[in-house]
């Protein structure tokens, strides 16, 4: 598989070869072992959705802190965990291409394929700000601030290769932390949204970067068309894979089987079509191909077969998101262990935190140079907003992915292996500082800014439906009252006994026409 970076990206560099040597030599590794890695990983995730429900934890922060944990102990026991340390080895070896097409297509196109039509068009032009300029000024201000400050002294390009990399936020660790937290359903379109789109300028922008890095002279006329036939080239490619497949859908008639190993496969083609055969975005393919589905999949897709298609969707990615964050998390100990020599310096760790503060300032200038027409488009947009949009700006598996590229394709004229190490190891660090950090404390800041507390229109309503259910429930209780065969009953005791009725007690107010004060004493 070609790279993502468009470069020779080799499978393995020098230090992972002669580090998989040795493994070969103190234990018998069986591909099996990754089958068995996954499968821990899956049981792993599942215990701990269990355990913190209903918590103010959130789920991709715990599942990232288990894949710290495990690849620590696998570090730290010198590879000592039997089958299921093979299986990490595995996992961490495996080309980062490879990850990204195995889990990115399921994802993406889940989480463009649930979002609302309606929404999107509204929201379209705030996504193609912050997915466009915002890119853009994100990664034109990280990489002057390192260039600047960092005493690595990396050229403008390779700083601004990893601006590029850190400069959007992730749409996999965005949509897991906001389905969670419940936010509304304005703000998970737009910030969904714009994280879809922006990862996958933001991954253009990358391989451009890299390849200047690499040594290709690039002037402003071949940057700008690089940039045009990667972004156009996306759409054109989503649209017409959406169009077949939508086409091909209305010939299936209720073959719920058929209907899912389209989307599935769909997905998949369109992703390796894009990314490596023509070149282009495959992230920007399957965001287009999701969002087709979402507004003309409806027509070809009806009654219970649309709903089976959003069930497994929804399974699928819940799996992917396991597997992706326990994976960034091994990825992330064995990176940040395995380079001793820059992980054990003092001063690495002081530069990683004044690079999690540029992060965080990069997006605050990115929101508010784009303030004044974010509030012009779509739904509007006030400072309550434009704080969690700030705060919300995650880094998660794209961003490693693209790390583990470059330092595979370090050790060369070009870019060192140090180079390539202290990409990994930052990029590592400002993962789990933005999910542990950002991810654990976006409720707190929900809740301090009251933004997730009902709107009184939706309480009025959510009032309106609470009696409209009491009244039905009312019905049909009195209707057992006239069945020949209950006729006989103590009524006043079935009553006292059942808890949902007695809970029904103080008469909830219709705000159209009324509702009973005592609802039992009809009955």
């Amino acid at each position: 598989m070609a790279s993502i970076i468009g470069a020779a990206s080799p499978y393995r560099s020098p230090e992972k070869a002669i580090s998989s040597s040795l493994f070969s030599d103190e234990s018998d590794s069986n591909p099996v072992d990754a089958v068995i890695f996954a499968g821990t990983s899956l049981v792993l995730g599942t215990a701990c959705r269990q355990l913190f429900n209903g918590t103010r934890v959130p789920y991709t922060v715990v599942l990232l802190v288990i894949g710290i944990v495990l690849g620590s102990l696998e570090y730290g026991t010198k590879h000592n965990l039997g089958k299921i340390g093979n299986g990490i080895r595995i996992w961490y070896d495996i080309n980062p291409d490879l990850l990204l097409a195995v889990f990115l297509p399921a994802l993406l196109f889940e989480s463009s394929f649930s979002m609302d039509v309606h929404q999107i068009k509204r929201c379209m032009g705030q996504m193609v700000l912050l997915a466009g300029p915002g890119v853009l000024i994100s990664t034109f201000c990280l990489g002057a601030l390192i260039k600047l400050t960092f005493p690595y002294n990396w050229d403008w390009k390779t700083s601004l290769l990893l601006g590029g990399l850190l400069g959007a936020t992730d749409p996999v660790a965005v949509v897991a932390l906001l389905k969670e937290l419940g936010a509304s359903k304005k703000m998970t379109t737009l910030i969904d949204g714009e994280s879809l789109m922006n990862d996958g300028v933001s991954v253009v922008v990358f391989q451009l970067f890299f390849k200047m890095v690499m040594g290709q002279n690039s002037d402003w006329g071949s940057i700008i068309k690089f940039l045009v036939q990667n972004s156009l080239g996306a759409v054109g490619i989503g649209l017409a894979f959406g169009i077949a497949s939508v086409i091909w859908l209305k010939f299936v008639f209720n073959d719920t089987v058929v209907q899912i190993t389209v989307t599935l496969s769909v997905s998949y083609f369109a992703y390796y079509t894009a990314q490596e055969w023509a070149g282009v975005s495959g992230i920007l393919t399957v965001m287009v191909l999701g969002m087709f589905f979402a507004a003309f999949a409806r027509t070809a897709v009806k009654g219970e077969s649309h709903q089976s298609l959003h069930h497994f969707w929804e399974m699928a990615a819940y799996i992917a998101n396991t597997l992706v964050f326990i994976l960034s998390g091994v990825i992330i100990a064995e990176g940040v262990l395995s380079g001793r020599r820059i992980s054990y310096q003092g001063i690495s760790w002081g530069f990683l935190f004044l690079l999690y503060l540029y992060v965080q300032l990069s997006r605050c200038v990115v929101v508010g140079v784009l303030y004044p027409l974010l509030c012009r488009f779509g739904y509007g947009l006030n400072w309550k907003e434009s704080i969690i949009l700030t705060w919300s700006g995650l880094r998660g598996a794209v961003s490693l992915s693209l790390a583990l590229s470059v330092k595979q394709s370090s050790g060369n004229l070009y870019l060192s292996s140090e180079t390539g190490t202290r990409f990994l190891f930052f990029t590592g660090g400002i993962v789990f500082l933005t999910l542990v950090v950002n991810g654990s404390t976006t409720q707190l800041l929900l809740h301090f800014l009251r933004m997730d507390t009902l709107t009184a229109s939706k309480k009025r309503i959510l009032e309106y439906t609470k009696c409209e259910m009491v009244n039905t429930a009312l019905k049909a209780f009195e209707n057992l009252g006239d069945d020949e065969e209950l006729g006989s009953a103590n009524w006043p005791t079935v009553t006292r006994h059942v808890t949902s009725l007695k809970d029904l007690e103080g008469g909830q107010a219709n705000p159209h026409k009324g509702c009973p004060g005592s609802l039992l004493g009809d009955a």
